[in-house]
């Protein structure tokens, strides 16, 4: 099984130890629901969307990436695959504890790059979007984390619908 950082393991102090965990706790909520299924069950549909479980953690992983380099670079040019669709499917190459690891990855890269930064204050400009307005847009840093916090809860909604359509087993009932 894969471990991730633990939202109490932070090392970083103050208000990016605190974001960080805040994140790592949606983390934890999210992964929660592909505890005990099989590759086949990941790539599994159970609503009318097309989301599966394995394409709702290939999209976090490839987001803490793209948000990362978003974040580090600080040039607003757009990571190469922001945009991919394929990122929200689950393949049949794919295989979970491979999408698992990668998303370790992608934590583990994204905390070292918060403690790079001088601070949470440090802004730089979005990429542009097809839905971007017209003007550059800048976010700060901390911006970016409320951010992720925000996209792994609102996927975590989306994985416990479709964990619990699969086989009845929601978040609740995993702890």
């Amino acid at each position: 099984m894969t471990t991730f950082p633990q939202s109490s393991a932070s090392p970083l102090p103050g208000e990016r130890g605190e974001l960080l965990r805040a994140l790592a706790e949606q983390r934890e909520l999210l992964l929660i629901t592909v505890r005990g299924i099989t590759d086949a069950q990941a790539g599994q549909r159970t609503t009318v969307s097309e989301l599966t479980l394995g394409g709702i953690v290939k999209h976090m992983a490839r987001g803490e990436q793209v948000w990362t380099r978003i974040m580090a670079k600080g040039d607003g040019e757009l990571p190469d695959g922001m945009l991919d669709t394929g990122q929200y499917r689950m393949t049949e190459e794919d295989t979970l504890p491979a999408l698992l690891e990668a998303y370790k990855a992608a934590a583990r890269a994204l905390e070292e790059a918060v403690g790079a930064l001088p601070d949470l204050d440090k802004s730089v400009p979005l990429p542009r979007t097809p839905w971007s307005p017209p003007e550059t847009v800048h976010w700060s840093a901390r911006r970016i984390l409320l951010h992720l916090i925000r996209e792994t809860a609102h996927h975590s909604g989306h994985a416990d619908i479709i964990r619990e359509a699969l086989d009845g087993a929601g978040t609740t009932d995993q702890r």
